[in-house]
């Protein structure tokens, strides 16, 4: 069980950092793009595609390590 709980926070952690990317580039690639130049706002882009994936990841993975120890899984 320890285990999981270790997992458990590894996946809380992966949505809040993938959270806090995913809206770092959002702002890049939009209302700030103006201020970045083009190579930035094309990684910002990209950027924006891989955390919203890493945010479903660990959020997936959060589920699963709730559901194994048995844990509401909402």
């Amino acid at each position: 069980m320890w285990l999981y709980e270790k997992w458990l926070a590894r996946a809380n952690t992966g949505v809040v950092i993938s959270l806090f990317g995913l809206m770092l580039t959002v702002l890049m690639a939009y209302p700030l793009a103006t201020r970045f130049p083009m190579a930035i706002q094309i990684l910002a882009h990209i950027g924006t595609l891989l955390f919203a994936v890493g945010v479903k990841i660990a959020y997936v993975a959060r589920l699963a390590f709730l559901s194994k120890l048995g844990r509401p899984v909402n």
